[in-house]
């Protein structure tokens, strides 16, 4: 039988692609996941299920740009423009006090745009470095669920072998227990 393998997901897919993708990884988890003689547990294929969605989801959240390059741009520049308007007209008008105010309004406000713009990045650049955090909880989690299966297995394992063990001294302290009584007279 030859192993199943999951399309790869390309570059910038489009929701039927990821769609697609979760499809097959899902049709993968059951095609490893059976026995023989039967299907995958359902819990089991709920949970694999529900962290291939919601890595899938952080993912599309990780792609989405919802800020405007050019408004961003726009933003920039501008602050740019009354930062050096502020800082020439302070520096010219010096000796003025009439034009000084103006000058450091003009400065005042583009570094406030400044300081905008920089908020502006940073909120993005948080946004990306939580949805990685959530990605790799997400893939801490599987793997502890993966080794408590495995000692539940473990556990399983060792109660029928200590239940096998009870059984074949009950079976002996009933043959000890059975041949020192005396029979009781009738």
């Amino acid at each position: 039988m030859t192993e199943f393998q999951a399309p790869e997901l390309p570059l910038n897919p489009t929701p039927e692609q990821r769609a697609e993708y979760i499809m097959m990884r899902l049709e993968q988890f059951i095609r490893e996941g059976r026995s023989v003689g039967e299907g995958m547990s359902f819990k089991q294929w709920q949970a694999m299920a529900k962290t291939e969605i919601a890595i899938a989801v952080a993912a599309a959240q990780n792609e989405v740009q919802k800020d405007d390059p050019v408004t961003r741009r726009l933003l920039f520049m501008t602050a740019a423009c009354l930062t050096t308007i502020g800082f020439w007209g302070t520096a010219v008008s010096l000796h003025k006090t009439a034009y000084l105010v103006g000058a450091l309004v003009c400065a005042g406000a583009g570094i406030l745009l400044l300081i905008c713009a920089g908020e502006w990045r940073f909120r993005k650049w948080r946004r990306k470095k939580d949805a990685q955090l959530r990605i790799e909880r997400l893939a801490n989690i599987e793997a502890l669920n993966k080794r408590i299966k495995g000692l539940e297995r473990a556990l399983e394992k060792e109660e029928k072998m200590l239940e096998k063990k009870l059984k074949k001294v009950r079976g002996e302290v009933d043959t000890l227990h059975a041949a020192t009584t005396p029979p009781v007279p009738s």
